[in-house]
């Protein structure tokens, strides 16, 4: 199973310095992936724009989005960003896409909260058809350039909605758990994927890419607990769920990583709680050791 590295492109003092930092460095070690997390509602650096950043400061690892909340954003311009950050990359992206659960968010783009669904319906045969560099529609030729990948960027589809169960089947490459669901309840959801797929009669196999929040050194619990209130605080009890299980140890990560490798997971997320990097350190010798 390979480890992938979530930047911290959420906390309050991420900058274009820090970012590239945590990039070139992660690019010298035992990462798969460079990983970043989207929210419209928060003083965070917009997603996208750092992977595009990312794209001409590394030459191995690949870039990944867990994920981009596709409906909050227009359909075109976002199958442009990302063949063009394929592109740029020498198709090095996997574009993670989700729904999300922040109903501000919606209000803050002016797309509509309990339409999400339907719209990332709609949006997902549009994405996979922009990027094979067809025609939009009778009226409208092609738009933006085309991906390295036949087909376009690795698409993966994450959430814990059963109907990400046939999206995924018809339009994705894989699923990705973007973190914190049970493990009885990701199993239950990858078997219903894996069925859904040999039903569509899709060849291969689904992919999956599980996730996790991490804190390691002496100051773990404090850097998660202030990162978790930050990002979480709105719903106390998810919070506290959060942090439960929160690996914040040597030994709590290298049990973490065994459970989701048993499971079956093809590539695990860890997203760092703070932005020292002492933490990519930390975390990079316990994927030497474990990969």
């Amino acid at each position: 199973m390979r480890i992938a590295l979530g930047l911290p492109s959420r906390v309050a003092s991420a900058s274009g310095e820090l970012m590239l930092e945590w990039a070139t460095r992660a690019d010298r070690g035992p990462f798969s992936s460079l990983v970043v997390t989207d929210r419209v509602v928060f003083q965070a650096l917009e997603p996208l724009s750092v992977l595009a950043m990312a794209a001409g400061a590394t030459q191995r690892i690949r870039l990944m989005t867990s994920v981009v909340i596709g409906p909050t954003r227009e359909t075109t311009l976002l199958a442009r960003q990302a063949a063009t950050i394929d592109v740029l990359s020498g198709g090095r992206l996997t574009l993670g896409i989700g729904i999300g659960v922040r109903e501000n968010d919606y209000l803050a783009t002016g797309f509509e909260f309990h339409r999400r669904g339907r719209r990332a319906e709609e949006q997902l045969p549009i994405l996979r058809r922009l990027w094979a560099s067809q025609a939009m529609s009778n009226d409208v030729g092609p738009i933006g350039p085309q991906s390295r990948r036949p087909g376009g960027p690795e698409l993966l589809i994450g959430g814990y909605v059963p109907a990400i169960v046939q999206r995924i089947a018809k339009w994705g490459d894989g699923y990705m758990a973007p973190g914190g669901g049970e493990p009885e309840s990701m199993l239950k959801m990858w078997q219903q994927i894996e069925q859904a797929w040999r039903e569509a009669g899709r060849e291969g196999k689904p992919r999956w890419v599980g996730a996790s929040y991490f804190a390691l050194g002496p100051n773990a619990l404090d850097h998660a607990t202030r990162y978790i209130n930050a990002n979480y605080g709105y719903n106390p009890e998810l919070a506290a769920r959060r942090l439960r299980s929160l690996p914040s140890s040597r030994q709590a990560v290298e049990d973490s990583i065994k459970r989701q490798a048993d499971m079956g997971v093809d590539e695990f997320i860890l997203r760092p709680c703070a932005e020292d990097l002492d933490q990519m350190e930390l975390l990079a010798e316990i994927a030497a050791r474990v990969g």
